[in-house]
């Protein structure tokens, strides 16, 4: 089974690409111009196992709003591509990662059904230029498109640059989890509906 997918998408705000390859080794490739959000989307890859490769142009002389929540749509259609039927994956993912003083739970449903629940304190002002309040916007971007089910609790930590890695690191692994392909599963669909 070939689960790779490129979405384009451009608008008046950006112009984002983005390649995945869910059977990959974590190969990253990203310039959004956001640097910390660069580091974020490296974390994904690296620790879901797939490869990602994330291009964007975005109106960052506004804000990097546009630019991290356009890459969360995009990454959420590729994702939702490359999946195709979901046949016999796993489906379900979670985590509990730790990052020195950071502690972070993630569960996730690649159910077809949109949902975040986004549980984490209020961070600082800002990780070099990237606004630590992007992170929920990103999740929700990314949940809405790939019609992912995603609980996000941070249960310790101080540091914002921990907490925000965690987040992005605990949501990798469960995704590497849920998209892995059960042996068990014979190419069903995980679904007592026949379809997700």
């Amino acid at each position: 089974m070939n689960r790779v997918a490129e979405v384009n998408r451009k608008t008046n705000e950006t112009t984002v690409k983005v390649q995945i390859d869910l059977d990959g080794q974590g190969s990253v490739n990203v310039a959004t111009g956001v640097g910390f959000f660069d580091h974020m989307l490296e974390q994904l890859g690296r620790h879901s196992g797939f490869d990602l490769e994330v291009k964007a142009d975005g109106d960052l002389h506004i804000d990097s709003h546009h630019t991290v929540e356009d890459v969360g749509i995009v990454l959420g259609e590729a994702l939702t591509e490359a999946l195709g039927e979901k046949q016999g994956i796993r489906r379900y993912g979670w985590s509990i990662l730790a990052m020195e003083e950071a502690l972070v739970q993630v569960a996730l449903d690649l159910s077809g059904r949109p949902h975040l629940a986004f549980n984490v304190g209020k961070l600082a002002e800002a990780i070099g230029n990237y606004d630590p309040d992007l992170t929920e916007e990103f999740f929700v971007a990314l949940s809405r498109s790939a019609g992912i089910t995603l609980h996000i609790n941070q249960l310790a930590g101080r540091n914002p640059h921990h907490i925000v890695e965690a987040v992005f690191k605990g949501v990798a692994v469960a995704l590497g989890h849920a998209t892995e392909i059960n042996p068990s599963r014979g190419g069903r669909i995980p679904s007592t509906k026949g379809t997700l």
